[in-house]
């Protein structure tokens, strides 16, 4: 009670008087071994309360609504603040996207001058933007539970249209006036190298910035946003991956076509096309292959070979441990099995092994394509014959993948047609398409996967081994990698009636992170398959598989340093072969499905990598495209 009162203002006389008069009771009432302490009734509590009523406790009140009254006041500040920066941003943001479209179509009519303005003009928005919402308060409401990724999501998408804008797009566009954007290079047959020598620097710097933006954009959480706003990341997140794709593609040509189309002296490449109706790891089994020449800008068609040309091998290549843990040797000594091999950097020097083994001709390099890339490439040309057929976009998949096998039963016949439908659509790509168009088509395609380049030149093979082009495993850095591969072992041309359907789930069994890969496998053949389709289509029975039933081996690998924790198919865990791509575990079923069966295997990933939300599904070109989804996680283990 004296420490309060020394720490109290000056109490008044009548207050001292009271309180000295019932220490003196308390003390006499503790002599007596009684409770030293008042009565709680004691009237005299509330007279000290009533003497001291301008003391400490009033004050304290007074301050604690002041600090309330101030708090709100910022908060109500603070709010309109961000309200209106906000609102700001927004309409910055909106002008990005209007401008943006009409620069697609600027650039597309390589109309330079409107869009250098609309560069511009999307550069200064999209710094306002980025200006409005880095600022502490914004940053303060981004922390906060709930509406925070709202805010961090603005902030994010201001700051990638600022760094694109600035760094990327205007950049580029100054460049591109070394490259004519009417020809793209093309002219008669051949390609006008040195435009992009000079615009190489400008397109490395753009792509280093366009693929910072895309590692940025994949980590905003969208799902944690509210509807419109997540909408509108997953549209940005989509055209700066677009972006990024195409930039990268032309820094990757302004790189690598002056040496690799003979700038500095003839090239030779071996072109291999891979039919998907039997389908290999990268695509489809080797069906026709060539050698074409590069030099100075013209690629011409020198030789033409079938597999028939390629014997197996009494003793297979060197292949690696894990091609061979899969696949035994066959890819070392079938020409055909060679895209069976998973990572193109080791299929490419392997099919050039071949070649020159066979046929002696220095190699500098491989290209595969598969047949259905010729989809797109006549959109671009228009119908083309192969010998007595016409095919346009509309059929010639159908016609190379099915229909070619009941109009020409002879194998050598067939060979003998698609190499014709390869001369026809080489040549008619590089001296009659559009070349904006032209290199739209090869873009599309690359982007399914259904281009692999490898070069037998040091420094241009580790430009394309970190590109889609170069057929490499992936790596997990921003995003975590899965995939399935499919290798056909029936033995014929059925998987033109096959299809997958892939899912994936993320996050945590038995209180482990978990990754999960479940692929539906399904033979869509009709059901007298067997005596409907050619022999050539069905295998005959030559490997031991009843016409009309297809036989695959599926094969599915996890994220980097991740194990299987649960396999199986079908609730069933029949034996698997498993193999290690580099850091990846791979677990491979032997699928054997009659007309209208299908299949399921699931496989639940455990340990390093796995869990990760950013988690990307690859897995091989097929003739249409697998639906991939995301699924909930239902911990089968």
């Amino acid at each position: 009670m004296h420490q309060l009162i020394e720490n109290n203002t000056q109490p008044s006389t009548h207050a001292t008087t009271v309180i000295a008069r019932h220490a003196g009771s308390w003390e006499a009432a503790g002599a007596r071994g009684e409770s030293s302490y008042p009565p709680a009734t004691d009237m005299s509590l509330s007279c000290l309360n009533a003497e001291v009523s301008d003391g400490r406790l009033p004050v304290e009140r007074h301050w604690l609504r002041w600090a309330i009254g101030v708090i709100v006041t910022l908060l109500v500040l603070a709010i309109g603040w961000v309200t209106i920066r906000g609102i700001g941003a927004v309409n910055d943001l909106q002008q990005v996207a209007t401008s943006s479209k009409a620069l697609k179509t600027a650039i597309g009519e390589g109309d330079l001058d409107r869009a250098a303005s609309l560069s511009r003009s999307i550069a200064h928005h999209a710094e306002s933007a980025h200006s409005l919402t880095s600022d502490p308060i914004w940053n303060g409401f981004a922390a906060l539970p709930w509406l925070g990724p709202n805010f961090s999501a603005v902030r994010d998408v201001s700051e990638i249209a600022d760094q694109v804008a600035s760094d990327a797009l205007l950049p580029v566009l100054d460049a591109a006036g070394e490259l004519d954007l009417g020809t793209l290079g093309l002219s008669n047959g051949g390609i006008d190298l040195a435009p992009f020598t000079a615009i190489e620097p400008s397109l490395a710097d753009a792509s280093d910035t366009l693929t910072a933006a895309e590692d940025q954009a994949l980590a905003i959480d969208a799902d944690a946003t509210l509807p419109p706003l997540a909408d509108a990341v997953r549209e940005m997140r989509a055209t700066v991956t677009q972006a990024a794709t195409v930039i990268g593609s032309l820094h990757g040509a302004a790189a690598l076509l002056p040496s690799m189309l003979g700038a500095e002296g003839p090239r030779y490449y071996v072109l291999a096309m891979q039919n998907n109706a039997e389908l290999r790891s990268s695509g489809g089994i080797v069906g026709a292959i060539a050698l074409v020449l590069a030099e100075g800008g013209r690629i011409s068609l020198v030789q033409q070979a079938s597999t028939a040309d390629f014997p197996p091998l009494d003793t297979a290549l060197p292949l690696s441990d894990s091609t061979i843990a899969l696949f035994e040797d066959r890819p070392g000594r079938y020409l055909q099995n060679i895209t069976s091999i998973p990572d193109f950097t080791e299929a490419g020097p392997t099919i050039a092994a071949r070649w020159q083994q066979r046929f002696g001709t220095p190699v500098d390099g491989v290209i595969a394509v598969d047949a259905v890339m010729a989809r797109s490439l006549l959109a671009v040309t228009g119908p083309l014959a192969f010998g007595p057929f016409t095919a346009d976009k509309d059929n010639v998949v159908d016609f190379l993948l099915s229909e070619i096998y009941a109009a020409v039963p002879d194998p050598l016949v067939q060979d003998q047609i698609f190499a014709q439908a390869a001369s026809a659509m080489l040549g008619s790509a590089l001296s009659g398409a559009d070349p904006k168009d032209l290199v739209g088509a090869l873009a599309e395609s690359a982007g399914e996967d259904r281009i692999r380049i490898w070069s037998a030149h040091e420094e241009e093979q580790s430009l394309l081994a970190s590109s889609t082009l170069g057929g490499a495993l992936p790596a997990d850095d921003t995003e975590t990698h899965v995939g399935i591969l499919l290798n056909d072992a029936t033995g014929a041309k059925m998987d033109y009636y096959a299809d997958a359907e892939i899912s994936t789930s993320i996050g945590s069994c038995d209180g482990r992170p978990t990754t999960q890969v479940r692929v539906t496998w399904t033979n869509g053949a009709p059901a007298d398959a067997g005596t409907a389709l050619p022999v050539y289509v069905t295998g005959g029975g030559t490997y031991g598989v009843e016409p009309g039933s297809v036989r695959t081996l599926v094969t599915v690998y996890g994220p980097e340093g991740a194990t299987p924790s649960h396999i199986d198919r079908d609730g069933e865990e029949p034996p698997v072969q498993t193999a290690l791509l580099g850091t990846r575990t791979a677990v491979q079923h032997d699928v054997l499905l009659a007309p209208g069966e299908s299949t399921t295997i699931t496989v639940e990933f455990q340990g390093e990598g796995a869990g990760e939300r950013l988690t990307v599904v690859e897995h091989t070109p097929m003739i249409d495209a697998p639906k991939t989804t995301r699924t909930q996680l239902r911990c089968a283990s």
